[in-house]
This record gives structure tokens, sequence and C-alpha cells, in this order.
């Protein structure tokens, strides 16, 4: 088992679902195969408008071969283990490149760095993490829930490097900690506004009235990515997760025939009737996830 670095586009030409599965040619199999049962980076390349660089961890399960392609194998993810980064991490920063593995014995960019799959060190993976799960600035927390920010993934000076990777791991799995990214991820993409009233309260504390939403729960599998997440006020959030409304996949705000106040409910609506989402394509809910929650939750 080893960590990895998995490059994917979100305008891949690949069956690809971060979340769940990686589809890949068989060429990489060997390399795909030595990280089964542990953690991985996704890497989106510089080529790409926009790139978000190192975007997310997941932890790949098994895999399967794709008997819709042949050629083609499926990485599938295991369950609950996604999560998206506060902080997309860039290639390199003004103290270089950040993922000191692709670079030769000169220093020099190697095409290690091409590669789709590639191994990871220990060293790059939590160098990486520690930059990407960094919460300089969390959101102040409601009563009940963890106060101060991850221990453990800026400040590894006090034990053993090992110690302290396994301590990063055992967060990256801890509901808490994956609940407090998940709201700050999705808060700071809909600029704490919620996607179906359009307001953006903020209480005397400072702390935004507003829930970040799974769209598939926890609970049913669903993952922590930007995704999977929509930001809702507390009456909204209430109506969504019990199926009274949700949203068809050009987020048109859909109301269920058996509420018992459709009027009222309408007039919560923004005045467009569709869910105020974020501009980037990569942070607007997805329609699969959209179309679960349709036919799991929303009352017909």
């Amino acid at each position: 088992m080893g960590f990895g670095v998995f490059i994917h586009r979100s305008d891949s030409i690949y069956d690809d679902s971060p979340a769940e599965r990686y589809q890949f040619p068989s060429q990489y199999l060997g390399r795909v195969q030595a990280c089964v049962g542990d953690w991985i980076i996704y890497y989106e390349p510089r080529k790409v408008a926009e790139t978000r660089g190192y975007f997310a961890i997941a932890k790949v399960m098994q895999i399967i071969p794709d008997r819709n392609a042949p050629n083609m194998h499926i990485a599938l993810i295991e369950p609950g283990t996604y999560l998206d980064f506060i902080n997309p991490v860039p290639f390199s920063n003004e103290d270089g490149v950040i993922e000191r593995g692709v670079l030769n014995n000169e220093g020099r960019i190697s095409g290690r760095a091409q590669s789709a799959v590639r191994p990871i060190s220990p060293n790059d993976f939590d160098r990486i993490v520690s930059l990407g799960l960094d919460e300089s600035e969390p959101e102040l927390p409601r009563i009940g829930e963890a106060v101060g920010p991850l221990t453990g993934f800026a400040d590894a000076a006090q034990a053993p490097f090992i110690f302290e990777l396994e301590r990063r791991i055992t967060q990256m799995t801890s509901r808490i900690v994956r609940d407090r990214i998940f709201r700050r991820l999705v808060l700071d993409a809909y600029d704490k506004r919620c996607a179906v009233t359009g307001l953006k309260l903020i209480n005397g504390g400072g702390r935004a009235e507003v829930n970040a939403a799974h769209i598939r729960p926890v609970e049913a599998n669903g993952p922590d990515t930007l995704t999977n997440g929509v930001a809702l006020s507390g009456t909204v959030h209430w109506m969504f997760d019990r199926g009274l409304i949700a949203f068809s996949d050009d987020l048109e705000i859909l109301i269920s025939r058996q509420a018992n106040d459709p009027e009222g409910i309408q007039m919560l609506f923004n005045k467009t009737g569709r869910a105020i989402v974020p501009q980037r394509v990569s942070q607007r809910p997805h329609p699969h996830f959209l179309r679960w929650h349709r036919e799991n939750c929303f009352k017909h």
C-alpha cells in the first residue's frame, strides 16, 4: 500500500466521479493497485483553466474491470473518505514545487509530473494535505461543536513524523472534523447566502445563519464534496431534508404536492425561482446528487 496522486480534470473524458470512482486505462493498473487501501490526492493540471491544483483526498477501496470499456478499470473510492480541500493547493508556490517527488536529481521537473497516476511520498502527502486543510480562519462554531483549528495539520514539530501523519489520517476520518470542513467549503462557495431565499444573514457574533446541507445525506453514503452540498437557511434546510422541496437538474426549486402550504413556501423563494449557486461549474450541485434526492427524499 502507498499514497498516490490521481490526475482528474473537471472536463475529463473519463467516466469519473471522484467521490465514488476513478476510471483509468490498464497501463496504470499496477500504480493504482499499489494505492488500494490507502489515501490518494486528486490533482487538476495547470493547463486547465482556473485549475484547482491539488484539490481533494480520498481512499481507494478496490479495483474492478470496466465492463463497458475495454482495457479500462475503475478504482472504487471508500464511502465517507472523499474530502475537498478548503484551500486548493497549487503545483508550486514561493518555496518551489510542492510535490518534491516530481523533481529529478538536478532539481528540475521530470516527466513523472505528467503521469496521470503516480506514487507520492509520505512527506509530500503530508505537506499537501497540511496546506489544503489549513483552517487559519475557522467559522465560529455553534454550541456543541468542537472549537479550535485542526491540531496536527500545521504543527508536526513536537512528535515523530510518522506519529503526526497517523494522527492526521485519523483526523481526516473524524466526523466532527469533516463536518466543520464541509461547512467551511459550502459557506465560502455560496458567500454565506441561502441558495433558496437569497438571504445572507450574519448574527451578532459574526456567524452566518445558514447551514451547509448535504444533498445526498452522509447516512446514505453521501460524500463530503462541494458538489453534494448546498447552503440553506434553517427553515429551508428542514424542508429540504424532509422532501418538501427539491431542485431540478437545471436548479429550478420544486415544491412537493404533499406540502400543506405551498403558497407560503413559494414566498420564501428568491425572485428567480431557481437556486442561487456558485459561478464555477465545479462548485455547483451535481445533477447526480440532485436526482438522488428527488428519487429518494422528495415527496412527489
